[in-house]
């Protein structure tokens, strides 16, 4: 009697702590889960999202939705408006969202057909999950939110988001045309010896997409242009985003260039 008597207090003190490490779980579960809310298309504009995560209902990753691992499926939110991007073609459509669901409509395409075939099927198969009406949340946790949906089959797939550069410069920016000489030249860095530069000059375009004008004149950007890569000997007319840095630090560019499109490529001597 005396030993069950000794065990009774064991036990107790088992059970207690199980009850409340189950509690702290419970509770832990509970607060990452309200951190999960339904966007808003403010929160959904303000970044690049790509695919990092996704499984079926058993849990086992679809490989078939990661046949670029240099390029990742992207979404992107403009407005009531959601693009595909890094798949075959480029593809895009209206969307909203109710009752946690995204709601995307009709969905229209390039017609570029990838001689790849599992680079060829990832449209019909982001296509599919998209329009399933998947429930939607995003994470705010660590630097970057994590947006999930949820398919009625079972799927769950999760974006990362990485900013656009509105929300890294804090602005709108400002859309301009450089042409990029197909030759760099010598400029001065204050953290690289020997640099070399893009020179660039401003062009215009009129609204049917005609140049007009005479262009600006030749200058250096020390700063490059962010998603660019120069090819020497290739001339090249940008369409860029200009935007203003805040704060920039000693001797760094108050202005920032973001690659939007390549409106012209050609090998110079052409």
């Amino acid at each position: 009697m005396r030993v069950h008597l000794l065990l009774l207090p064991l036990a107790l003190a088992v059970c207690a702590s199980t009850s409340a490490a189950g509690s702290s779980r419970a509770t832990t579960s509970a607060s990452a889960t309200s951190k999960a809310v339904t966007p808003d298309a403010a929160l959904l504009g303000g970044y690049h999202w790509h695919l990092t995560q996704a499984t079926d209902h058993y849990g086992q990753r679809i490989d078939a939705l990661f046949v670029r691992p240099d390029k990742p499926l992207q979404l992107d939110f403009d407005g009531n408006r959601i693009s595909v991007r890094n798949s075959c073609n480029g593809m895009g459509g209206s969307y909203r969202i109710e009752k946690g669901q995204l709601m995307v409509g009709p969905m229209m395409h390039t017609m570029m057909a990838c001689t790849n075939f599992p680079l060829n099927r990832l449209d019909s198969l982001i296509g599919v999950r998209l329009s399933v009406r998947p429930t939607i949340t995003v994470t705010r946790s660590g630097d970057n939110p994590l947006l999930r949906l949820h398919t009625s089959a079972g799927d769950t797939l999760i974006f990362t988001g990485l900013p656009t550069p509105e929300t890294r410069y804090g602005g709108p920016g400002v859309t301009e045309f450089l042409e990029v000489s197909p030759q760099t030249v010598p400029c001065n860095h204050p953290l690289m010896r020997n640099a070399q530069c893009l020179d660039v000059r401003e062009v215009h375009y009129d609204a049917n997409g005609l140049k007009t004008g005479t262009p600006g004149s030749w200058r250096v950007l020390s700063q490059g242009i962010e998603g660019y890569t120069h090819q020497p000997g290739v001339r090249n007319v940008l369409r860029v985003k200009r935007y203003a840095v805040q704060h920039p630090p000693a001797d760094a560019p108050s202005e920032a260039y973001v690659l939007d499109i390549v409106v012209e490529s050609a090998t110079a001597g052409r």
